[in-house]
């Protein structure tokens, strides 16, 4: 096959072209084939056959949390497949993933053997991206060849436009913009799309120039960031119309995954892409679009009839993973939510257990007990692996850290830092894509003086200044000043060495294998010995990350190809075969499944978050219902809710109310926790075993209400409430203080102390060990 141009890409003909037909619908060969006996479509019940079986024009398939889409996805390409209707070459499959792309193409090998080999086209839609606009780059300003910018090396170029720009980059940092130019990418918008009142945003107006002289900088190092790769691919699609009608004429079907989760770059790719043969089925689920915050688009996939008329809707709501009660709970709390297309989960399977809602003092004996019940669940021959533990901020996994630590639990905290983005691996990688890409400034600034060689900041600014003259990129700039007088002999020299070896490095590209090249790089360039010598604590780990480095490009064909891999995927990856509880970020969890789950600190301000609430209003607030929803299905056979009423939050302790989320979800599927007083510490019983008569209080919400009712039975004076907690929110100076001057009292948080003033119901007390306190009179007991 020719090497693909800019003209004619590789695997996609020309517009003129004639290309095999596809078996008419309804014709002699369709009919014939469905003769064909077809073992991958058993098992399937009616709604997934029918969305299997709907082939011709638009299809959205709403999937439900546990339903089976990634079957329903890879069974209709098998399908597509066996039946002839396209070879695997004419399907456009994207996913968000590329673990996603690997388990579809793993799937439907085994569904339809051989045939379902190929699928160049089978990926996520920055790895899709990549690879369209490799084949085109002239035509969008680039050289086939082009750098994919990570995060960090963006900032570093950023930081060099705002000084360029006379910016002051500690008022307007090169994070800030950074963030404002990946949401105009994520909107598909070119620095000339960006409306006015937009751009004039940041740095006192200069937001849009600066955008522009960024975009000039990549085309000049011949580098993209992440988002460029849509964009661009989008701008070659509007700009060449011949281009785009071979893409469209190409692909007889698109499939869509997470079609929720797309933004609006995506949205406008896919439907440019769609508006040839109109042959498109997206998959996803409006009540799981949790993405918000870094671009998606609910209104996507809830307009998908208006943007595509006579689209095919099949709802998949037979869930297959959790319990009916999990399933009542979680479907009772999303029906509140207004921009839904509306479907409700149901199972043929058993009621099971109804998840627990308990309410606990602080997040401390939050942690506590979440541990007590993972050690009984142990006890009991529950796998590890098959427990996690939902937060909705990172900040709340430290507590649990420390008492899983405590209790000798073995535990997994999925989301932090990854492999690739260690010091050490990253300047591997940049000596690597100085070889591959001599062009990249940003990586040769990373490593010219790693380790050090005495090439510092002077001596690159030089470089920087001759390149910026001659519009030259810095390795070309420092070959040519090298045979001249400007830099001083010993950085000179140094350099010129340093030169010879990467052209050296570069001669043996293709001629030595990948991974010993990169052996060598690391050796003879000095980094290896660096650590080596080195006699820090972390060293010996840094010399054995390097190597697993080395032995990771064993599994590419080439130096490119591994880059290109590193630049597209950062799965973390969790090392040893031990079972662990897994604790992550409810936005982490979306995908997964655990026999038990516990969702801890589900209280206002914190879930719903609010930040979301002051940021996006309503909308804001049926994201994190749709949050709690996503929270709630990943559990299979147990969920367990918590809420505190104190919690510290970024150093100060808070009095919290529980969850609007808790009201929200149906009373016969929820099941509230007897208070455990024997679970509680050594100092007697706790101030919310009995509260003051239900007239006293002001909380007056639904939930509140119910607990009345559960206590209708109380006479005057205390009730017993099991698993109702309430407090006084509002410290009152004009009640009388149960507690004189000198008495001896205990707080649950600080232990034994002695009364030093009273002040109405507020008490100052010097603790034992906490020092001088004021509390509230209601938080301490008689010692």
């Amino acid at each position: 096959m020719a090497e693909p141009t800019s003209a004619q890409p590789a695997s996609v003909p020309s517009v003129h072209a004639p290309s095999a037909p596809a078996p008419r619908p309804g014709g002699i060969a369709d009919r014939a084939r469905a003769q064909i006996a077809a073992p991958y479509l058993d098992g399937l019940n009616a709604e997934q056959r029918r969305a299997v079986e709907t082939l011709d024009g638009p299809v959205l398939v709403l999937a439900g949390a546990g339903t089976g889409k990634t079957r329903v996805l890879t069974t209709r390409i098998a399908h597509l497949l066996a039946t002839g209707r396209a070879r695997p070459h004419e399907i456009l499959a994207v996913t968000f993933t590329n673990k996603a792309a690997r388990e579809m193409k793993e799937r439907i090998g085994r569904l339809v053997g051989p045939a379902g080999e190929g699928m160049p086209w089978l990926g996520t839609f920055h790895a899709i991206s990549t690879k369209i606009l490799r084949r085109h780059a002239e035509l969008v300003g680039l050289k086939s060849g082009f750098t994919i910018l990570d995060t960090d090396d963006q900032i570093r170029l950023l930081k060099q436009v705002l000084q360029a720009a006379n910016v002051d980059d500690k008022r307007w940092p090169a994070r800030g913009l950074a963030h404002q130019i990946d949401a105009w990418k994520n909107r598909g918008l070119d620095p000339a799309r960006v409306p006015p009142g937009e751009a004039g945003a940041f740095a006192g107006g200069k937001g849009g120039t600066l955008y522009a002289a960024y975009q000039a900088r990549l085309k000049t190092l011949n580098a993209t960031d992440f988002g460029d790769l849509l964009l661009e691919c989008l701008r070659l699609f509007r700009e060449n119309p011949d281009v785009l009608e071979r893409y469209q004429s190409w692909f007889r079907y698109m499939l869509v995954d997470e079609y929720q989760d797309t933004n609006v770059v995506q949205y406008l790719w896919l439907r440019m892409l769609a508006q040839g043969r109109h042959n498109l089925c997206c998959v996803g689920d409006d009540d799981q679009s949790i993405y918000g915050w870094r671009g998606a688009e609910v209104d996507n996939i809830l307009r998908f009839e208006h943007d595509f008329p006579g689209a095919a809707v099949v709802k998949l709501e037979n869930n297959y993973r959790s319990t009916g009660h999990i399933l009542g709970a979680a479907s009772g709390l999303i029906a509140r939510n207004e921009d839904r297309l509306g479907k409700t989960l149901y199972t043929e399977g058993e009621a099971g257990a109804k998840p627990v809602v308990s309410g606990v003092w602080d997040s401390e004996e939050e942690a506590r007990q979440v541990g007590e019940e993972i050690e009984q669940l142990h006890r009991q021959k529950h796998s590890l692996d098959g427990i996690a533990v939902l937060v909705r901020a990172s900040f709340q996994m430290r507590e649990f850290e420390e008492r899983f630590i405590t209790l000798g639990l073995p535990y997994r905290v999925i989301g932090g830092p990854r492999f690739y983005e260690r010091l050490e691996i990253r300047d591997a990688l940049a000596y690597l894509r100085c070889v591959a890409q001599p062009d990249d400034d940003l990586a040769f600034e990373r490593i010219v003086n790693t380790p050090k060689r005495g090439l510092g900041d002077s001596t690159v600014g030089v470089l920087r200044a001759f390149g910026r003259d001659r519009d030259l990129p810095l390795m070309a700039s420092a070959a040519m000043m090298v045979e001249t007088d400007e830099l001083k002999p010993k950085q000179r020299q140094t350099l010129r060495a340093l030169v010879s070896d990467f052209a050296r490095w570069r001669a043996a590209l293709g001629s030595v294998p990948h991974s010993e090249l990169a052996e060598r790089i690391l050796e003879e360039s000095g980094y290896t010995d660096f650590w080596q010598k080195d006699r820090s604590a972390e060293a010996a780990g840094r010399l054995e990350n390097l190597k697993e480095l080395v032995r990771s490009m064993e599994e590419f064909p080439d130096l490119v190809s591994f880059l290109e891999h590193i630049s597209l995927v950062m799965d973390a990856e969790n090392a040893g075969t031990e079972e662990r509880v897994s604790i992550m970020t409810l936005h982490g969890a979306k995908g997964l499944e655990f026999d038990t789950v516990f969702l801890p600190g589900w209280e206002e301000g914190l879930f719903p978050h609010q930040r979301s609430l002051d940021d996006n209003g309503r909308a804001g607030l049926e994201e994190e219902r749709r949050l709690a929803y996503v929270g709630i299905t990943r559990a299979k056979r147990r969920a367990f809710i918590y809420f505190a009423t104190n919690r510290r939050i970024h150093g100060l302790w808070q009095t919290t109310i529980p969850s609007r989320f808790l009201d929200e979800l149906p009373e016969a599927h929820v099941e509230v926790a007897e208070a455990a007083r024997e679970k509680r510490s050594g100092y007697g019983p706790s101030r919310f075993d009995t509260v003051q008569a239900f007239g006293a209080s002001t909380y007056a919400t639904p939930g509140w209400q119910r607990a009345q009712r559960q206590g209708a039975g109380a006479t005057s004076g205390t009730a017993r409430l099991p698993g109702v907690i309430e407090g006084e929110l509002i410290a009152k100076s004009t009640q009388t203080a149960h507690f004189t001057v000198g008495a001896r009292v205990m707080h649950q948080k600080f232990g034994p102390g002695a009364v030093a003033a009273v002040d109405g119901n507020k008490l100052t007390v010097d603790f034992d060990r906490a020092g001088r306190k004021m509390v509230l009179e209601s938080f301490v007991q008689a010692a």
